[in-house]
């Protein structure tokens, strides 16, 4: 005999079988017992089944609020809280024991601990939901105030089962909301002080001593210093209620654009910029800000302009100094390297040919002749030495054998004469590199391969000459005793200021890294034009 095991009708959960070795007839009596027996085996069944559910669910639970990026506890119907998840605990630095029931309470501020109590039993005895603020103790003893959220919980059959919470720490939201109000306040005294003094305002930018514009939104004149007139070469009366683009209509758009930005709150200024007119460049230095109404807005601009023009043409003018004597240096090394080979350095050259001819006389004492042999020696250093000098000065090189070979021959010269080892290579440089910025690469070399001789005190010195898709780049490298940048700094001896001077002619720059016995690296880079890269020269 066969029953089938549900609940209320509900689905199928399972059958309970009876059987019987023998032959037996099933009376109705027998049956209906056996159907009470299903029964009571179906509710049994089903509880249990609600029993393992109700276990996973509040597993479930458990995990996700102790995962939970808040505060989350809850409580029964007699008002005391009988679970906290983990981030709780973790908050507060106690025990579950110790929170449980009433005990989280310890840890509410005492200037807040009756109002909390009160308003959390006030809605839990009308069953509503309820939001408030209070300081709780964090685990370092600080009290951070915290946003408590709850709200009643009822079971399946609409039961009042008690209270589940959240808490959000709220303490850096609370200081922002102060400090918004702080300066809303501010803004508002600060707005208020702008109505009242806008004629003020107005009476300054007319008596300032510098050249000052008020304008509305609409870009027109509001009131004008005496100077901006003088300037601009202008009478007030024409100015007052018109269009400042009416009365410069030559201003670039950039500045209306800048004009739009400063009528959206921004300040924006400008040390120096160029305003080509029909009359001829003008430079101007300046400062645009807005300046509010009644309303806290801007009402419309201040401009504060200095024609700086005068200025820069003084600046333009000292700015070819360098440029003229750099050339005027490089016209007398020209005249000194001439004179050197050409002169001194043939007479040198005659004075040792009389003294071989006269080594070879006979008359001559032998002790006579070798003195003769040691002069002539001399007198033949002393003409290379000549003759190098000549070359370091004006080298003919750069013009006949172009930047990469005068210098690679310089580097084997100067080697040989000072007894280093030059490591000089080159790549991917362009050809051919222009005369100003090959002699610049070459002086920069003199200077730093001369300083790293005298002072770094190795026997081995790298040089590299490069060019990139925009740049020529000059390395000189030595691993030596090295130098306090700081100190070279403050002395600026004439090597380095004749370097950067002519690096900046041609809008190069100079680095140079070094420290104590660990070597110097001096870095010259120069630009150069799209149409100088037509060609690359490995050398």
């Amino acid at each position: 005999m066969v029953f089938p095991l549900s609940v209320g009708g509900g689905s199928l959960i399972g059958i309970l079988a009876f059987d019987n070795l023998e032959a037996h007839d099933w009376s109705e009596t027998l049956q209906r017992r056996l159907q009470i027996l299903a029964h009571v085996f179906a509710q049994a069944l089903e509880r249990k089944r609600v029993e393992q559910k109700g276990r996973e669910s509040e597993s479930r639970f458990r995990l996700v609020a102790d995962t939970a990026p808040v505060l989350i506890w809850m409580s029964g119907v007699d008002k005391l809280r009988n679970y906290f998840n983990k981030l709780w605990l973790e908050f507060t630095g106690r025990s579950i024991d110790s929170e449980l029931g009433n005990g989280w309470a310890e840890g509410v501020h005492p200037e807040d601990l009756q109002r909390c109590l009160d308003t959390y039993t006030e809605f839990f005895d009308r069953r509503d939901k309820f939001r408030m603020e209070y300081r709780l103790r964090r685990h370092d003893g600080e009290y951070r105030c915290v946003l408590d959220i709850g709200v009643p919980r009822f079971d399946q059959d609409c039961s009042f089962v008690g209270y589940i919470g959240i808490c959000i720490d709220v303490a850096d939201r609370k200081k922002t909301e102060l400090a918004l109000q702080q300066k809303t306040r501010i803004l508002e005294e600060q707005t208020a002080l702008l109505q009242s003094r806008e004629e003020l305002l107005k009476i300054f930018v007319k008596h300032v001593p510098a050249a000052v514009s008020m304008l509305d939104r609409d870009m027109r004149y509001l009131q004008v210093s005496d100077r901006w007139c003088v300037d601009f070469s202008l009478d007030s009366s024409q100015l007052l209620e018109h269009s400042h683009y009416e009365i410069f209509p030559d201003l670039p758009d950039r500045w209306k654009q800048l004009h739009r930005r400063a009528l959206e709150g921004e300040t924006l200024r400008a040390d120096e910029d160029r305003w080509d007119r029909e009359g001829g460049t003008t430079w101007l230095r300046w400062e645009i800000r807005p300046w509010m109404n009644s309303n806290g807005l801007p009402g419309g601009i201040l401009i504060f302009s200095e024609d700086i023009t005068r200025r820069k043409k003084i600046e333009d003018s000292l700015s070819e100094i360098p440029r003229k004597l750099i050339a005027a240096q490089e016209q007398e090394r020209t005249r000194i390297g001439g004179e050197l080979h050409d002169d001194i350095g043939q007479r040198l050259a005659l004075l040792a040919i009389e003294l071989q001819q006269l080594h070879k006389n006979s008359l001559i004492l032998p002790d006579v002749r070798s003195r003769m042999g040691e002069f002539e020696h001399q007198i033949s250093e002393i003409a290379a030495d000549v003759q190098s000098l000549s070359h370091e000065l004006h080298s003919a090189k750069l013009q006949y054998l172009g930047t990469a070979g005068a210098m690679r021959g310089f580097c084997r010269e100067f080697g040989e004469r000072q007894k280093l080892e030059i490591d000089f290579q080159i790549h991917d440089l362009p050809s051919p590199v222009s005369p100003d910025t090959s002699l610049c690469f070459f002086r920069v070399l003199q200077e730093a391969r001369h300083n790293a001789a005298k002072h770094s005190g190795v026997r081995h010195i790298e040089v590299r000459l490069w060019g990139t898709s925009d740049e020529i780049h000059l390395t000189v490298k030595d691993s030596g005793a090295g130098f306090d940048r700081k100190a070279a700094k403050e002395g600026r001896g004439l090597g380095l200021i004749s370097m950067e001077e002519r690096l900046k002619i041609l809008k190069g720059t100079l680095s140079i890294e070094s420290q104590p016995r660990h070597g110097t690296a001096v870095h010259a880079r120069v630009p150069f034009s799209a149409g100088s890269d037509s060609m690359r020269a490995t050398g």
